[in-house]
């Protein structure tokens, strides 16, 4: 493969990225160096134990949060992209997103057209045609009259979803999109997943359900600020490197032609010991 190939198949290349959160005497740097490739086209979650870094690391790469070291979208620095050119190339779902309750729930993901609209311009027939197409991937759209105020948790993270699939680009970041998802939804959710790969469209999310984690295409693994691994989903090595960062208090095993993380409890003091506490 030549190198302009290779360029080509990275959707999101970040270099020697580090960040800090806090100010002050209060600010502790959470990245520490981090480089990685995403491949175009292919889904890769990003997993690890609470405080790996994983959300700050999918800021820097969405651009929303300060950092040393560069971010490359799509073969082009990040930082030298207008910004609504960068907003029609790459969509953004963070995590505990809001919006106007007053909103209704078409209304909220009419936003993610914005991008495509001129100042003060009325949605255009191609606006109103992606936000229905949203709407109804993520089952929405039966309440599109609906204040997203009177929606339940689930409700609402299901349409911030349509939101940000109504942008229709190429690069799609998602932190904890299953947040309030019941177990279908998430299976829905999943659907929606590789509906948009298999149409060519990057996709990177931040999990903390590992067993969801396991259907993307790539798994990157982090802690303490810094890559611990990067490699495919069915890959050993993954597997073992995840067992190894959540402290071997997870077992990956193949069920019904999937791989599912059970959690693994502690010893008690009589296992441990040979004694009753």
């Amino acid at each position: 493969m030549t190198h302009e190939n290779a360029r080509k198949n990275i959707a999101i290349r970040a270099d020697s990225i580090s960040a800090s959160l806090g100010n002050g005497i209060a600010k502790q740097q959470v990245l520490h160096g981090v480089s990685l490739d995403i491949a175009a086209g292919q889904w890769t979650s990003i997993v690890g134990p609470n405080g790996a870094g994983k959300s700050t690391l999918l800021r820097c790469l969405a651009g929303v949060l300060p950092h040393s070291g560069t971010v490359h979208l799509l073969g082009k620095p990040m930082q030298s992209l207008p910004q609504r050119e960068r907003a029609r190339q790459l969509a953004w779902l963070g995590q505990n997103e809001t919006s106007a309750d007053d909103l209704t729930v078409w209304d909220v993901a009419l936003l993610g057209r914005l991008p495509h609209q001129a100042w003060l311009a009325p949605a255009s027939p191609a606006d109103l045609a992606a936000v229905e197409q949203a709407l109804r991937a993520t089952q929405s759209w039966d309440w599109r009259c609906r204040p997203l105020g009177h929606l339940s948790g689930g409700e609402r993270q299901r349409v911030l979803l349509a939101r940000a699939l109504a942008v229709q680009t190429q690069v799609l970041l998602m932190d904890e999109p299953l947040a309030n998802l019941d177990p279908p939804h998430q299976a829905d959710w999943l659907d929606v997943v590789r509906a948009l790969v298999a149409q060519g469209t990057t996709v990177v999310s931040v999990l903390h359900e590992i067993s969801m984690a396991l259907h993307a295409d790539q798994v990157v693994v982090m802690a303490q600020g810094r890559i611990t691994h990067h490699g495919g989903s069915n890959d050993a090595s993954t597997h073992a490197a995840l067992v190894d960062v959540f402290d071997h208090r997870i077992a990956i095993h193949a069920i019904e032609g999937q791989w599912v993380a059970l959690p693994k409890t502690r010893p008690s003091r009589e296992d441990r010991n040979g004694c009753s506490a």
